[in-house]
């Protein structure tokens, strides 16, 4: 019965990913957010995670 648990894993996490699309969709359409807002908040987090990981491998 794994099988039944692989498939229904692959369907919620592309149900997942849909449903992330279509509200980040709504949110341009409805004017919530702009590409430039959410460039800025992609390098912001790839920031952030690169600090982590020079944290982490300093702490080794």
């Amino acid at each position: 019965m794994w099988y039944f648990n692989w498939i229904l894993g692959i369907g919620l996490a592309l149900a997942f990913g849909i449903i992330n699309v279509m509200w980040l969709e709504a949110n341009y359409a409805f004017g919530e957010r702009d590409a430039d807002q959410t460039q800025h908040s992609f390098e912001r987090a790839n920031g952030e995670h690169e600090m982590q990981s020079h944290r982490a491998i300093k702490k080794r």
